[in-house]
């Protein structure tokens, strides 16, 4: 009898902390507070990733601004729109002939199969 009575009192004793009103109250507020407020730690927890996507993204745009003004800077040197004609566009001088050598492996050949 007196193992149950103090197995039920064991129990009792955790339960205790219940009875009080003020730590029903920090528990509801906390449970508010993560979950259900506008400014919630789950909301925070998104902004946090959108952040840091963001980031990552001006970063990217940033590495590219550099590697723009690079090519900016080699065009503007002396010779550059013309070495740049020359290689992307195909241009030539008007007194000189321009052979372009491509290799058999950089050909399309269709094959009937």
């Amino acid at each position: 009898m007196f193992k149950k009575l103090k197995r039920f009192w064991s129990f009792w004793s955790f339960l205790k902390p219940l009875k009080n009103i003020y730590f029903l109250i920090l528990i509801v507020f906390l449970v508010w507070m993560v979950v259900f407020d506008a400014n919630s730690w789950l909301i925070h927890k998104d902004l946090n990733e959108d952040i840091e996507d963001l980031d990552s993204k001006i970063e990217f745009y940033n590495n590219e601004i550099e590697n723009d003004q690079e090519e900016i800077n080699t065009l503007n040197s002396s010779g550059g729109i013309e070495k740049y004609a020359r290689e992307h566009y195909k241009m030539k001088k008007e007194d000189e002939v321009v052979y372009i050598i491509e290799d058999s492996d950089s050909l399309k050949i269709k094959t009937n199969e």
